[in-house]
């Protein structure tokens, strides 16, 4: 009983609550990693987020200088305007939770993770007048320090995901095209080398008081080369961008917490971090692209070439003939991909799954990591509909059973189902991992047109002698399928 009076005497209820927001974080998102436990992961860390914030509202002080040179310990201000500004941002996040659309849910996911990347920044802006006036008081010669490391870092790394989040959102809204031409990865290199000696420069540099040009020049080439970073990336890429401006926006918000010595600001940039660098590098095994490729904004540089189709013979099947090959078959995998999004076609095709399954049918997902617009877009949208998450299968399971499979349905889905990525050198997919829909027996493909997908380039899986094309919109097509398979 002593230990623990000793124990709870040296800790501050800040420093508790900073604790237990912690490890609500790590716990929330163990959860993340499964559907089943997601939504309950989600509301643990914002649990955790929430008590943060409560409790550094309350409790926080800070030491301030008197005119007789003592100090006095004080809490925070203006708590009136921190009230209202969390009650604008809290209604602004649920409204646009609730109202958009899952086919918009990248372009959100990329204008949320951008605010934190300002938050970050203004963070460093705010501060390093301070620190400078501080120095220039001490007559300092330098500002190279902990505290002025995290400064210029979080500025840049915030900076460059703020800019290119909200690139990223035109891109993926329509809005922005891609500006694509080799000489963007020597420029996007260039300017990254640029900002890391100007880094270092500013650290060395002898602190004068209100001299802040330095700190807003960085702050500007900071934007200019997110914006550069973001642009030449290719829409089929944009899964891993997305994930890796995420990770910059963590490590941004880490540099927050170091600086002000806040465990639960640090805890939480820094789960963010690392979970969005792992990501990062699955998506890019999953693009087959390295990580430099990445860095430097060389995605999509490569163009939207491809070889043309030999043979291009389109042959299509009728509704009454695609409902007796999918009711006759023992096995069926589902590829979804983002035109089944676009239709809003998943509660459709999960009935079509059930109807076929009542019939003795084994009913699949394929899932491929970069299907959509962001990772696990797939994931989230079947789950919208109540598909149960054993059906959702992985790409390289799924591959493995392509062989036994009798029907493999391509709703939507393009670029990861394209054999170019295996047997044509030119294509700049090739050597990116596939589903391997062509091992199946049979293949029915059903789009609007033959128009390319999102990375451009064309699909030579339309022609193959196993495809049948079943064209129209994914829920209209899918709610004919369902009536014809229910009057056999």
């Amino acid at each position: 009983m002593e230990t623990f009076t000793n124990l709870t005497s040296q800790l501050s209820i800040l420093e508790f609550s900073y604790l237990v927001a912690s490890i609500l974080f790590i716990l929330g998102l163990k959860k993340l990693s499964h559907p089943a436990t997601a939504r309950s992961g989600n509301l643990w860390a914002a649990a955790g987020m929430g008590a943060a914030i409560l409790f550094t509202i309350l409790f926080h002080k800070t030491n301030v200088q008197l005119a007789d040179g003592t100090y006095e310990s004080k809490g925070i201000h203006n708590i009136g305007w921190i009230v209202v500004a969390l009650a604008i941002g809290s209604f602004v996040g649920w409204y646009a939770s609730v109202k958009v659309k899952m086919t918009a849910m990248p372009q959100m996911v990329s204008i949320f993770n951008g605010m934190g990347g300002a938050c970050a920044a203004l963070i460093s802006l705010m501060e390093f007048p301070k620190m400078q006036n501080h120095f220039a008081s001490l007559d300092a010669s330098h500002m190279l320090n902990g505290e002025g490391i995290a400064i210029l870092l979080g500025l840049m790394i915030g900076g460059v995901s703020f800019a290119g989040s909200m690139i990223a959102f035109g891109k993926l809204d329509g809005r922005i095209g891609d500006i694509k031409h080799p000489v963007l990865r020597i420029v996007n290199l260039t300017f990254l080398v640029v900002m890391l000696v100007a880094l270092v420069l500013i650290l060395f540099m002898k602190p004068q008081t209100d001299n802040n040009l330095p700190i807003y020049l960085f702050a500007v080439a900071a934007l200019v080369y997110g914006v550069t970073f973001v642009m030449p990336i290719g829409g089929a890429d944009m899964p891993v961008v997305i994930s890796l401006l995420n990770s910059f926006t963590g490590v941004a918000a880490a540099m927050g917490g170091f600086l002000y010595g806040n465990q639960a600001m640090l805890t939480g940039g820094i789960l963010v971090g690392s979970s969005g660098t792992i990501l990062t590098i699955l998506m890019c095994n999953a693009m087959n692209r390295s990580l430099l490729n990445v860095i430097i904004g060389a995605f999509g540089v490569a163009g939207a070439g491809g070889t043309e189709a030999a043979d291009k013979t389109v042959k299509e099947i009728s509704l009454s003939d695609a409902s007796i090959l999918l009711s006759y078959s023992q096995k069926i995998f589902i590829v979804p991909g983002y035109g089944l999004a676009v239709a809003q076609a998943q509660h459709l095709c999960h009935e079509l799954d059930n109807l076929l399954t009542s019939k003795g049918v084994e009913v699949k997902y394929a899932i491929h990591p970069v299907a959509g617009r962001m990772p696990g877009h797939m994931n989230v949208l079947l789950a919208e509909a109540d598909v149960p998450y054993e059906k959702l299968v992985e790409m390289e399971d799924a591959n493995n059973e392509m062989n036994n499979t009798d029907v493999v349905i391509v709703i939507g889905a393009n670029d990861v189902v394209n054999p170019a990525a295996e047997d044509d050198p030119s294509s700049p997919i090739y050597g990116m991992p596939i589903i391997k829909a062509l091992d199946a027996k049979n293949i029915i493909v059903m789009k609007r047109s033959m128009a390319a997908g999102y990375a451009a380039i064309p699909n030579n899986l339309f022609y193959h002698p196993k495809n049948r094309m079943l064209f129209g919109d994914a829920k209209a097509t899918l709610q004919k399928l369902v009536a014809e398979i229910k009057s056999l």
